[in-house]
């Protein structure tokens, strides 16, 4: 029979799994529990955080859900229990903060984000942005809705910067969060995609196909920040994991995973 933590830490795993929201399941009777809001592109990095997490505070019933930050933010804002919410942009964070759904004290900086462009498709030019935006091998190229996903405002500004959005918008198919988008890759619903780099460096797709990565200068910074809501804000598990994010073990993961962490 599998013990309590290792019954939760499949839990959680699962939760990750989808790429949108799900039911959280009850807490454990007797132990402490704590609820995470996760920005898709996270979910190849969670299972660590995870597992990290709960082997320091092994009593917790830790639950995930992921999806695009600004669904996130508004299943906050509309009084989802979250206690901890994990945004793959600082602004969605700071508005909540703003109308009283979070703690401004609490947001966190804790990790930068890295965007690619990749393909399946070996036959696909790959020697530069403009060269896939304009192969005729891409008919269909991937994006994440870019007004709640920040990967997919930030391939927006990369192709505009570049002066290549009229070129991509016929060939554009937007995903529903960075998760969905890189799937329409994996899947070869579409010939190519912008996604963030933790999902082409995971286990699952790290020997999958080719990548290039977008410039850093292409874009606004991926800043990632964690803030408590104003559902946890009175559950100690919900600072204990703003102060693990914080930690080496946390940042070497992140790390691994192609994130930027702060010294």
């Amino acid at each position: 029979m599998c013990s309590p933590v290792r019954l939760k830490y499949i839990a959680a795993l699962l939760l990750c799994a989808a790429s949108r929201g799900a039911d959280n399941p009850p807490a454990l009777a007797g132990h402490p529990s704590l609820s995470i809001a996760a920005a898709a592109n996270f979910i190849p990095v969670l299972g660590e955080l995870d597992t990290a997490f709960v082997h320091a505070e092994p009593d917790v019933a830790l639950t995930m859900s992921a999806g695009a930050s600004g669904n996130l933010f508004a299943q906050i804002r509309n009084g989802a229990p979250f206690d901890v919410f994990l945004s793959a942009d600082l602004e969605f964070p700071r508005r909540l903060a703003q109308d009283g759904s979070a703690e401004a004290l609490s947001i966190t900086r804790f990790a930068t984000g890295r965007i690619v462009l990749w393909t399946t498709r070996p036959e696909v030019d790959m020697s530069s942005i403009a060269a896939v935006v304009r192969s005729p091998e891409v008919q269909k190229l991937a994006i994440a809705n870019p007004v709640t996903a920040p990967y997919g405002r930030a391939a927006q500004q990369a192709l505009e910067r570049l002066g290549l959005a009229a070129e991509a918008a016929p060939k554009l198919v937007t995903g529903e969060n960075i998760s969905q988008t890189a799937e329409f890759v994996e899947t070869g619903n579409a010939d190519a995609g912008f996604v963030a780099l933790s999902l082409v460096l995971s286990p699952k797709l790290k020997d999958r196909g080719r990548w290039i990565e977008v410039p850093a200068g292409l874009y606004d910074p991926l800043e990632h920040a964690a803030v408590i809501t104003v559902h946890g804000a009175n559950n100690p598990e919900a600072r204990h994991y703003i102060m693990f994010l914080r930690s080496a073990e946390a940042r070497k993961i992140l790390a691994r995973f192609g994130y930027g962490v702060p010294k």
